[in-house]
């Protein structure tokens, strides 16, 4: 089974302002629940482009994981997706855009995911996706704290 989870941030900042932020892969590790213990293991800086590989670790439920993930779409200041290479889910594909609406800069999140085990990993699902609202929303809390003030 595929679930989504959507999220949608405006910010009062220039589209030239946010984007980087986002672009730079090493913002994830302050963007992330410091309970999931996230690190990035690629050497940086990372290009992004469109076939870029980012290795990562993490820890989840006190399991320490690995996650490759891939850039397949990389549109400087409209969007890009990364899509899980090898990792905890048995799909992940989350595609970020970014629009300047007026002075501010839009930022919606589509990440369309499946647990493995299935029909174990649908049973769990409701356990993961708490942990995933709550990763989101932490996320949405420091790109507003971070970002969130006027240029």
């Amino acid at each position: 089974m595929i679930y989504t989870i959507e999220t949608d941030q405006t910010l009062p900042r220039s589209l030239d302002d946010v984007f980087p932020f986002f672009a730079d892969a090493g913002n994830l590790e302050t963007i992330t629940p410091p309970e999931l213990r996230f690190s990035i293991e690629t050497p940086r800086p990372i290009e992004m482009r469109v076939g870029a590989l980012i290795e990562y670790r993490l820890t989840l439920y006190g399991i320490r994981f690995s996650w490759l993930t891939e850039i397949s779409v990389w549109e400087p200041g409209k969007r890009f997706v990364d899509q899980q290479i090898l990792g905890p889910f048995a799909l992940w594909h989350h595609e970020h855009r970014f629009s300047q609406e007026g002075d501010d800069t839009r930022i919606q999140d589509t990440v369309h995911y499946a647990l493995p085990l299935d029909p174990i990993g649908r049973l769990a699902h409701p356990l993961v996706r708490k942990q995933l609202d709550r990763i989101f929303d932490y996320r949405t809390a420091r790109v507003d704290e971070i970002l969130g003030k006027p240029e």
